[in-house]
C-alpha cells in the first residue's frame, strides 16, 4: 500500500484582504503552500493532490517554481466553488489511486510538522482513519473533539455549530487525517451539508465511521502553536516569528552564536563552520555559507553568497551572489551586487559598491567607491570617489586594472580601459585610455585665478 496526500489550497483567505492567494502568502519568503508540500513529500509519498480553487491559476503558476523532482509528484484538482473540505477532497479522489494510504493536509498550515503525521500513519495500522488532535487554552474557532465515557471520539463539532458546554472543550481538531482512499470514496458521498455554513465538513467523516463500527483513532500533537493555520495578516506574522524561532534554535544547537535569536531572519538555507558570530537583524536569503570564524554586523542582508574563514562584514552591508575568500573585510553600509569574487584579505569599505567584478588578494576600496564589471589585481589600493565608467548607455564595458596598482581619490575610468601593473593615477583623473605599467597618468585642468571675482545676483523685480 502506498501513500498520498492531498493538500486542499482553494481558499480565498478573504481575512487575509489581498489580492494575492492565501496560500501564497510567504512564510520566511517562500508561499506558505510551498513549506506544507515539502513537508509532504518528505514522507515520500506516491503522489500529492493540490485542490486548488480561488485565483488558480496564479497558484498553479507559482508551482512551476518548485523543484523539478517535486513538481513532478503534483497532480492539480480544481474545487470551482468552495462548498467545504469534504467536497474538496471530493475533486482529488478520482486521481487518487484505489487501496492506498491518504494524509489529508491544508495548505495554510505551513509549519505542520513531520513527526505528527508518521504518528499518524503508524496509528493507522490499528484504525480506520486516524484524527490529528491538539489541546489548546483558546479552542475558539476550532472544531471540537466530542469523547464518549470510554474517551473514545463520537464526532467532531465546529465552533459555529457547538453549544456552550462544548465550546468549553479544550481538544479541538487540527483537520489532518490519515485513512485510505476506499474509505473516502465510501463515506464522503454520505456527508451532508445541514450546517450553518451549509458545507460539506470533512470532520463529518468522523461521526459516519464510528456509526459505522469503524474504529477511529486519535493523535495528539508534540506542539499544538506550530499547527495554526493562517487566516489573516496577524496570524501569519505568529506563524513567521514561530517559523523563525526554530531556526534560530537549530542554528544555535549546531554551534552559531546568534547575538538575539529573535531579531535573526533565516529565509532559506545557511551552511556554518565553527565559531560563527551573528549579529541582530541579520536577514540570511538563499544559499549562504560561512567559513569558520565569521563575524556578521547588525543589519546586514546576504543572499546567495559564500563567504570565506576569518572574514569580517561589518554592519548594514548588503550582499548578493558573491563569492568572498578568507579574511575578507567588507563594509560598513557596503554593497556587493551579484556577480563578484573577492580573492583573500581584500578590503572593500563603508559606501563602496562592487557588482560583477573580480578583485585580487589584499586590493583595498575604502570608500565612496563603485567598482562594476572589472578585473583587479592584488595589491592595488582603489582611492575614495573612484568610480569605473562602465556602461556607455548602450552596453556594458570591462575594466581591467593591475596588480600594484595606486589609483588616487576622484578618479573615473572609462571603460573599456586597462591599467597595467605598478602604474599610479593621480587624484582627479579621467582616464580614457591605456595605462603603461609603472608609469604615472594624471589628467587635470590649468589652475585659474580671476581677482576680484563678482557672482551674478538677481534682478530686482520692478
Amino acid at each position: 500500500m502506498a501513500l498520498e496526500i492531498i493538500v486542499l489550497a482553494a481558499g480565498m483567505g478573504k481575512r487575509m484582504h489581498s489580492d494575492l492567494p492565501k496560500v501564497l502568502h510567504p512564510v520566511a519568503n517562500e508561499p506558505m503552500l510551498f513549506h506544507v508540500l515539502r513537508t509532504a513529500n518528505s514522507l515520500n509519498p506516491v503522489k500529492i493532490h493540490v485542490v486548488l480553487g480561488h485565483q488558480s491559476q496564479k497558484v498553479a503558476a507559482a508551482i512551476e517554481e518548485l523543484p523539478e523532482g517535486l513538481r513532478q509528484k503534483l497532480v492539480l484538482s480544481i474545487q470551482s466553488e468552495q462548498l467545504g473540505t469534504a467536497h474538496a477532497v471530493m475533486q482529488a479522489l478520482p486521481n487518487v489511486t484505489a487501496n492506498n494510504e491518504v494524509i489529508v493536509l491544508y495548505g495554510d498550515t505551513p509549519l505542520t510538522p513531520k513527526v505528527d503525521l508518521e504518528h499518524l500513519l503508524e496509528a493507522l495500522k490499528f484504525n480506520t482513519m486516524t484524527l490529528l488532535t491538539a489541546t489548546v487554552d483558546n479552542p475558539f474557532g476550532y472544531g471540537r473533539i466530542i469523547r464518549n465515557e470510554a474517551g473514545r471520539i463520537e464526532c467532531i463539532v465546529e465552533e459555529k455549530d457547538a453549544t456552550q458546554e462544548q465550546k468549553a472543550i479544550k481538544e479541538i481538531n487540527t483537520g489532518m487525517i490519515a485513512t485510505t482512499s476506499d474509505v473516502l470514496k465510501e463515506f464522503l458521498v454520505q456527508i451532508k451539508n445541514d450546517n450553518a455554513q451549509g458545507e460539506y465538513y470533512l470532520t463529518d467523516l468522523v461521526g459516519l465511521l464510528v456509526k459505522a463500527g469503524r474504529a477511529v483513532g486519535l493523535v495528539n500533537a508534540t506542539n499544538p502553536d506550530l499547527l495554526a493555520g493562517v487566516n489573516n495578516k496577524l496570524q501569519l506574522s505568529v506563524v513567521e516569528r514561530l517559523y523563525q524561532k526554530q531556526q534560530a534554535e537549530r542554528c544555535m544547537m549546531d554551534g552559531l552564536t546568534l547575538a538575539d535569536p529573535a531579531r535573526f531572519d533565516l529565509r532559506g538555507e545557511l551552511t556554518f563552520g565553527h565559531d560563527c558570530f551573528i549579529d541582530t537583524n541579520v536577514i540570511i536569503e538563499g544559499k549562504v555559507v560561512l567559513g569558520n570564524n565569521v563575524s556578521i554586523g547588525t543589519g546586514c542582508v546576504l543572499k546567495d553568497v559564500t563567504i570565506g574563514d576569518r572574514s569580517v562584514i561589518s554592519p548594514y552591508t548588503i550582499m548578493e551572489k558573491s563569492e568572498l575568500k578568507e579574511h575578507t573585510t567588507i563594509g560598513p553600509f557596503a554593497r556587493l551586487r551579484p556577480g563578484n569574487v573577492l580573492e583573500n584579505e581584500v578590503h572593500v569599505g563603508n559606501f563602496v559598491e562592487v557588482k560583477n567584478s573580480h578583485i585580487g588578494e589584499g586590493t583595498k576600496s575604502g570608500h565612496l567607491t563603485y567598482i562594476g564589471d572589472s578585473d583587479i589585481g592584488g595589491g592595488t589600493n582603489i582611492g575614495a570617489g573612484t568610480i569605473t565608467c562602465n556602461y556607455d548607455g548602450a552596453n556594458k564595458h570591462r575594466t581591467t586594472i593591475g596588480k600594484n596598482v595606486f589609483i588616487g581619490s576622484d578618479t573615473q575610468l572609462v571603460a573599456p580601459v586597462t591599467v597595467e601593473d605598478g602604474a599610479t593615477i593621480g587624484a582627479g583623473t579621467t582616464v580614457t585610455r591605456t595605462v603603461p605599467a609603472n608609469a604615472l597618468y594624471i589628467t587635470r585642468a590649468q589652475p585659474r585665478t580671476l581677482p576680484n571675482y563678482k557672482r551674478p545676483t538677481k534682478k530686482k523685480k520692478a
